[in-house]
């Protein structure tokens, strides 16, 4: 697998978390140092502790979002990899609204694992119902 597939997956395995609102892989993702997080709508986050504590919260919470991310496309820089996508939300009532992303990983020496140090998604005017499914990475 290239790098680019390993890190599509790990940001694919990143919105299977979200969606199985799967707490302990969430923690998994996320590398053990210094990281950062912007929700839409909150102050940003930095520390691990305090990035943690918002994905329990936001897992954790009786009406959260289903989720499901499209258009993911990643930049390779060495150890780093930048990955673009649009976050589909769809509320309790059905109604769908479409968010940017930027998530960034880094790749410890040495391994083939990618591990996020940024999450970062933001409202975007595009209408959910127009942006197709693509190619997203198994997850096997």
């Amino acid at each position: 697998m290239s790098d680019r597939e390993t890190v599509l997956f790990a940001n694919a395995a990143f919105y299977a978390a979200f969606a199985t609102r799967d707490v302990k892989a969430m923690e998994r993702l996320w590398a053990s140092g210094d990281v950062m997080c912007i929700h839409p709508g909150w102050p940003p986050l930095t520390g691990r502790e305090a990035v943690m504590a918002s994905w329990r919260n936001i897992l954790g919470g009786q009406n959260a979002p289903d989720i499901s991310c499209r258009k993911a496309v990643a930049s390779i820089y060495g150890t780093t990899a930048i990955v673009t996508c649009v976050e589909v939300i769809t509320s309790r009532d059905e109604t769908q609204q479409a968010l940017c992303a930027t998530n960034i990983f880094v790749r410890a020496a040495g391994s083939r694992e990618w591990h996020m140090i940024h999450h970062q998604s933001g409202q975007a005017h595009i209408d959910p119902k127009r942006i197709e499914e693509d190619d997203v990475p198994p997850m096997n």
